[in-house]
């Protein structure tokens, strides 16, 4: 054998390697194109469903969301009627009530007031307290003597 047919020969074999590589990874690639189209097609049948089902759930949220908006529209309206009423009520009663409720305190306070107090108790609340110390009334009130 020459060295020509040597090299002949190591050529076919390194071309038989690569051509049987090249087959192998064509085979792989094969089956992965094939997986991938089932996998395509099972989620194409999946979605469609799922897809029919979101939509008619958006549909179903839209609707309620209607309703909620009616019925916050009618809460807001409710809101205003209860404050103007309120403020009609406080405005017709109110003054009124505070006044007689006062004049209730003040002749209660008053009627307690002479039945508990004694003279003595009496003249002490005529006096002024002045920076700690205790000094009568100015002369010439009802106490004067003479």
């Amino acid at each position: 054998m020459t060295g020509g047919e040597v090299a002949g020969i190591l050529v076919a074999v390194f071309w038989a390697i690569l051509v049987s590589f090249l087959a192998v990874v064509l085979v792989r690639l094969a089956q992965t194109l094939r997986a991938t189209t089932r996998l395509v097609a099972d989620v194409t049948e999946q979605a469609v469903p799922l897809l029919a089902d979101a939509s008619a759930t958006v549909r179903s949220a839209q609707t309620q969301l209607d309703r909620v908006d009616a019925i916050a529209s009618d809460v807001q309206e409710v809101t205003s009627n209860a404050s103007a009423l309120s403020t009609t009520v406080a405005s017709t009663f109110g003054g009124p009530l505070v006044k007689v409720a006062a004049f209730g305190y003040g002749v209660r306070r008053a009627l307690s007031r002479d039945k508990t107090e004694r003279p003595a108790e009496r003249q002490r609340s005529r006096r002024t307290v002045i920076v700690g110390r205790t000094v009568p009334k100015a002369r010439g009130g009802r106490n004067r003597k003479g």
